[in-house]
């Protein structure tokens, strides 16, 4: 049987996106506020999470910039751009259909 996180390979960007579309984040605190909000089942690697954040900056969903962290160390900030939010709209809309399908199925009739 898969892990829950091998399921939720494919919807990293999205994860991503929802986390950033309430502000400017660097990329561990990106990691901790999913494991967070998911109750810690969703976890990544740097070695997932950074590529990802690399890929959703190629495409123009994100921009980083350098800033300092909380605890005064150099981060890089990742916020949302403009065609971020309307990839994300569409990504979260995809997502319910397909969840909702997948429901459909693994319910009891």
């Amino acid at each position: 049987m898969s892990k829950p996180t091998d399921l939720v390979q494919g919807t990293l960007d999205l994860l991503i996106l929802k986390v950033l579309a309430n502000g400017p984040v660097h990329g561990w605190a990106i990691a901790q506020r999913i494991k967070q909000m998911s109750n810690e089942v969703l976890q990544f690697s740097q070695g997932s999470l950074y590529p990802a954040l690399h890929k959703l900056e190629q495409q123009g969903w994100i921009e980083a910039e350098w800033g300092e962290s909380k605890n005064n160390r150099r981060a890089k900030y990742y916020s949302l751009t403009r065609a971020g939010r309307k990839m994300m709209a569409r990504e979260a809309a995809q997502w319910e259909r397909l969840s909702a399908a997948i429901s459909l199925v693994v319910r009891p009739a």
